[in-house]
């Protein structure tokens, strides 16, 4: 009965070794800049006054931040953002990170750099959604989790968690002063190896924004089963979207698609995972699914 979980965390390390690798920072995450304002104008309210003028809304502006996972979502979230909320969007992921990467303080001992972190990003680029993706480092990869893992330690991992989703929160919001920001806390996807430590971190993305005003995207159940919530799959069936949209439907004589690749359970890129990571460079349906959940939350914020 061992064997399966030994193969399974086998596999984890190569996965991980691949999306995490500290010396090969975010394609995309340098210094992001200041982005440049636009308005958009909201529909007139009732149909019998056509002629009611419409006051211009400021586009709102969203801050993405995570592990590898967001790596490979960020171009498509910020399309998607872009296209569905004229949102202005700035995406700042590392791999092989988690939530204490990205607080203050931690310079000496994270995988992000110092001018990156949440409350510095904040205080720059006055976000009002700040969108928060990640897996749950479980594994010890990076060093501000002081060697604390799920596995050897599943109380204290847990704790620790709860602990730097509290503080990071804080961070952000006094980082964001007057103009607080919304933290959106990303619910994560079936995790195959440790089922039930997927769902108590999504259980405490959900607690942490009910005590503090946030909101949670269960971008996770998009690419979930739709009877089983916290059971992974490697296919699902093609949603309406797919099936108009035929690079997103993998295999439309089965009526399914696929998510993950063969050799790579815990990322959605169809792609071959590298030693470097990126914005995911071909059509996934797993990321597409993710970036409009994702998206959804946020426009039901701003609107």
């Amino acid at each position: 009965m061992r064997k399966p979980w030994i193969v399974g965390m086998l596999l984890t390390g190569v996965l991980l070794g691949a999306c995490g690798d500290p010396t090969s920072g975010p394609e995309t995450a340098p210094t992001p800049g200041d982005p440049e304002p636009t308005t958009r104008q909201r529909a007139a309210a009732t149909p019998t006054a056509p002629d009611a003028p419409t006051a211009p809304r400021k586009a709102p502006v969203v801050l993405y931040l995570g592990d590898s996972l967001a790596v490979e979502n960020q171009k498509v979230l910020g399309q998607q953002l872009r296209d569905d909320l004229d949102a202005r969007y700035t995406g700042a992921p590392y791999p092989g990170t988690t939530l204490c990467d990205y607080l203050e303080g931690t310079d000496d001992r994270s995988l992000v750099p110092s001018q990156d972190k949440a409350a510095v990003l904040v205080r720059r680029l006055r976000p009002d959604v700040v969108v928060l993706q990640f897996w749950g480092n479980a594994w010890g990869y990076t060093p501000c989790m002081d060697g604390i893992t799920y596995d050897k330690a599943e109380g204290t991992y847990f704790s620790r968690y709860a602990d730097d989703a509290e503080r990071l929160t804080q961070q952000i919001a006094d980082a964001g002063g007057s103009r607080r920001p919304r933290i959106v806390w990303v619910l994560q996807g079936p995790d195959p190896i440790t089922p039930d430590r997927v769902r108590r971190v999504n259980s405490l993305y959900r607690q942490q924004a009910e005590a503090s005003g946030g909101l949670v995207a269960d971008a996770g159940r998009a690419v979930s089963p739709a009877s089983a919530r916290y059971t992974w799959a490697q296919y699902l069936p093609c949603t309406a979207y797919e099936r108009e949209h035929s690079a997103y439907c993998t295999q439309p004589s089965q009526g399914r698609t696929a998510l993950h690749r063969d050799d790579d359970y815990l990322h959605f890129c169809l792609a071959p995972t590298t030693s470097s990571p990126k914005p995911c460079p071909v059509p996934s349906p797993g990321i597409v699914r993710i970036a409009r959940e994702i998206t959804r939350t946020v426009g039901n914020h701003v609107t």
